[in-house]
């Protein structure tokens, strides 16, 4: 972890946090005369920040003891698929706001979906990258700009996740957006792993027909048509039409009377 606070006409610069987040601080403009009470101010601003790290560590640390088996599995998932090592994971993770969320996943009847983006970002103003890694469940919110990789584990059953299930009831799988198109990713994890793999299954529980089963077969078709709807919305939103902002004052500034704006149009 690297801090440093560099003090140009009052700004206090970006400092950079473990594993790419980035934390700016704010922005003085004013300059504060020189007296006791500005300088009690100042003390007492650092002393926050302590006391700020400080329960921050301690958060950190009673997360930490929580975690158990079912957490180590996603941990390792998460570290094989973003090729991360296992305790730069868990850092990120017992750090993050969003932490309860896990919980909610294991929890019985609970979350059916937790969502990890990870990206590099290029810092332009200081000419370097950092990594965020960051959790979630709902993937739209980030569409704008993601040009990572998501990751994601799934639940179909109701049932409380523990240690012993968690291999058997939490799914998990990634999709690639490093070229900024989160729906062209999407569209190949489906086309390409998920409707291959639901294809050849042979073994569909209750349904012993199989595919042959009338229900399977609809299912089937349901999602060869999301995936087929899915590739006519990319391609729309590639080949949008962009209108061209045009200065319209210089067409109208002369116009004086009804020839004129006749003349115009």
């Amino acid at each position: 972890t690297e801090s440093k606070y560099h003090s140009r006409g009052g700004d206090l610069k970006t400092r950079r946090t473990g594993l790419g987040s980035a934390v700016t601080g704010s922005s003085l403009t004013t300059v504060l005369p020189a007296s006791s009470t500005v300088k009690k101010s100042i003390v007492l601003s650092s002393e926050s920040r302590k006391e700020l790290a400080k329960q921050a560590k301690v958060t950190k640390e009673e997360r930490r003891a929580q975690i158990d088996g079912r957490h180590r599995y996603l941990i390792s998932r998460l570290a094989d698929g973003i090729d991360l090592n296992e305790q730069q994971v868990e850092e990120t993770i017992i750090s993050d706001d969003k932490f309860q969320l896990i919980e909610q996943f294991f929890a019985p009847n609970g979350l059916k979906k937790l969502l990890f983006f990870y990206q590099d970002v290029l810092q332009v103003n200081c000419f370097y990258c950092i990594h965020i890694f960051f959790l979630t469940v709902c993937i739209w919110s980030y569409l704008q700009d993601f040009t990572g990789t998501c990751a994601f584990f799934l639940r179909t059953s109701d049932e409380v996740i523990t240690a012993s299930n968690v291999s058997q009831e939490v799914h998990f799988g990634m999709f690639d957006s490093t070229n900024g198109n989160i729906l062209q990713g999407l569209e190949f994890f489906l086309s390409q792993i998920i409707i291959p793999a639901l294809k050849s299954q042979q073994n569909w529980g209750a349904v012993k027909e199989g595919l042959k089963n009338s229900q399977i077969q609809e299912f089937l078709y349901a999602v060869d048509k999301f995936v087929s709807t899915l590739s006519s919305s990319r391609q729309n939103i590639e080949d949008k039409i962009q209108l061209t902002k045009v200065d319209i004052d210089i067409y109208v500034r002369n116009l004086q009377n009804p020839s004129d704006y006749i003349t115009a149009g």
